[in-house]
Parts: structure tokens; sequence; C-alpha cells
């Protein structure tokens, strides 16, 4: 059974910092690339970070250009944000997501989230 689960989130101020983590398991993690999403209230979901599989490519949205870094270490089956000058509008459920796909055969696989609260 893959399990993804997320950690690091908290309360931080405007301007702070946080580190996210997410584990995997039941999964050969390096054959997913790892994408981090996120959702505010009454916002839809947003891809907020992406890499691949073996970390040699990334990719981020737009607003978190410059602010967010994504990384990953195969060996321990995790993929870290790290998240700096942290604004009121990055407060969201951030979700980490696992993702395959080899022609036709697609997999998914989402996290429960973990929840930022950026506010003084």
């Amino acid at each position: 059974q893959v399990q993804l689960v997320e950690s690091g989130g908290g309360l931080v101020q405007p301007g702070g910092s946080l580190r996210l983590s997410c584990v995997a398991s039941g999964l050969i993690f390096s054959r997913y690339s790892m994408n981090w999403y996120r959702q505010a209230p009454g916002k839809e979901r947003e891809l907020v970070a992406a890499i691949s599989s073996f970390g040699g490519s990334t990719n981020y949205g737009d607003s978190m250009k410059g602010r967010f870094t994504i990384s990953r270490d195969n060996a321990k089956n995790t993929v870290y944000l790290q998240m700096n000058s942290l604004k009121p509008e990055d407060t969201a459920v951030y979700y980490c997501n696992a993702g395959f796909v080899e022609g036709r055969y697609a997999e998914n696989y989402w996290g429960k989230g973990t929840l930022v609260t950026v506010s003084s």
C-alpha cells in the first residue's frame, strides 16, 4: 500500500521559512516524479513545485519561483520543499504527490496534506 506522509507545516510569520517533508512508502520512489501542490480555502488546488525522478529537472509555480526549492533524497524516499520569504497568501494545505507515467499506464498518489499558516 502506497503512503505519502507530509510533515513540517505550522504557523510562521510573514517573511519566515518552513521546510516541508514527505516520506513515501510502498513504491519504488526513484521511479516517480514528486510534486507539491497546495490548496487554500475557497481556491483550486495548484502546483507548487515538481521534481523529476532523479532530481535532474524541477519546475515551480510562478508565485513560488525564487522563494521555494524542491529537492529529493531517493535513498530516504523523501521529497522536501524549502519555503522562504513566506507571505500570507502562501497559507494553504500543502499536499505531496507522486506520479508515474509510461505510455498509457499512469499512477498517481496523494498524501493527506500539512497545513501552513503564514500570519503575524
